[in-house]
């Protein structure tokens, strides 16, 4: 298998279609290797246009996924990131280049570890990593400039704004399957609940697995 060109047709063919076409996030594509955060007996389809399984329910983004959510926050040099959901640690990688921090919190000891050892091998150390759960968010290290959710919520939690600074994004992929979609909020002026100002763009339609433990709505039963 030629990585390199199996990797350029990835970018060419999955993610410059899918109207990606930062050239940052294009050229942090091409220098996180992906295929290191891929469990060795998926490798081969690391490139593929599909999640991959990670163990315990959990999987990996497709890419063209990643690199969408990449684009849409918007990330500078200067910015401290959350990131909920570490899971192979990819996504925390691309997210540690483009941005000075990077934190991420996962649930499942295992992955995390995995993630820390697949990190460190490829030389990344502007992260923090936590095991948690943070489907309410995660203030210790708040307020923080963007926020990426790599599960889905019905709803969004209110928590995860108010750990935002002025100007911070939150990206979340919002409702119930089969009908969601990724939700950019900005929060325009940040503070107390009753000043605090947001504002929220639709951007697509996805569908992704539940972020857990996230509260669920109250639903009507028939």
């Amino acid at each position: 298998m030629d990585i390199e060109r199996a990797r350029f047709n990835m970018i060419e063919s999955q993610i410059r279609t899918w109207e990606v076409l930062d050239q940052r996030v294009l050229d942090t594509l091409f220098d996180v290797k992906r295929e290191a955060f891929v469990p060795e007996k998926y490798r081969p389809l690391a490139f593929v246009d599909m999640e991959i399984p990670l163990g315990r329910g959990e999987v990996m983004l497709a890419p063209k996924l990643e690199a969408r959510m990449l684009q849409e926050l918007t990330l500078k040099e200067t910015d401290r990131v959350l990131e909920v959901g570490t899971g192979s640690g990819h996504m925390t990688a691309l997210l540690a280049r483009m941005a000075r921090h990077a934190y991420s919190v996962e649930l499942q000891q295992d992955l995390s570890a995995a993630a820390a050892a697949r990190l460190a091998a490829c030389g990344i150390s502007n992260v923090t990593l936590e095991v948690g759960d943070a489907a309410q968010g995660w203030a210790r290290y708040a307020p923080y400039d963007a926020i990426v959710l790599t599960g889905s919520v019905p709803l969004l939690p209110r928590q995860f704004l108010t750990q935002l600074n002025a100007g911070g994004r939150l990206l979340a992929v919002v409702g119930d399957p089969p009908a969601m979609t990724a939700r950019l909020t900005t929060c325009l002026i940040s503070g107390a609940d009753d000043a605090a100002a947001y504002n929220e763009t639709g951007l697509f339609e996805t569908c992704i697995a539940p972020l857990r433990n996230v509260v669920q709505p109250e639903r009507f039963v028939f």
